[in-house]
């Protein structure tokens, strides 16, 4: 009996040596030479004015007392949070009322 050739190991074969050099291309050189550009892009394209740390002059409507205040006001909501007010739809809250209040 006299078999025929067949060609379908023979790209098998090819396919796999295609893989195995594809696999040792060197692609870190090409990626470690734009390592961070996109951050310095989303922060080039978040900046109005590259320049503002030049400008001196305070920022008008509010002193420096009240802006304290706010601040400390603002630090101390997350050091002591105030308890959810009831009667009031509490979305995504976690108390739970049993009705036996």
């Amino acid at each position: 009996m006299k078999t025929k050739f067949t060609r379908k190991p023979a790209y098998a074969l090819l396919l796999i040596v295609a893989g195995l050099l594809a696999a040792c291309a060197p692609t870190t050189p090409r990626w470690d030479a734009h390592f961070g550009d996109a951050i310095g892009t989303a922060k080039a394209q978040q900046t109005i004015n590259p320049q503002a740390s030049l400008n001196t002059e305070p920022v008008p409507g509010i002193d420096g007392q009240a802006g304290d205040a706010i601040f400390d006001n603002y630090r101390n909501a997350f050091r002591n949070p105030r308890p959810p007010m009831r009667g009031v739809i509490d979305v995504g809250t976690t108390g739970a009322s049993t009705g036996t209040d």
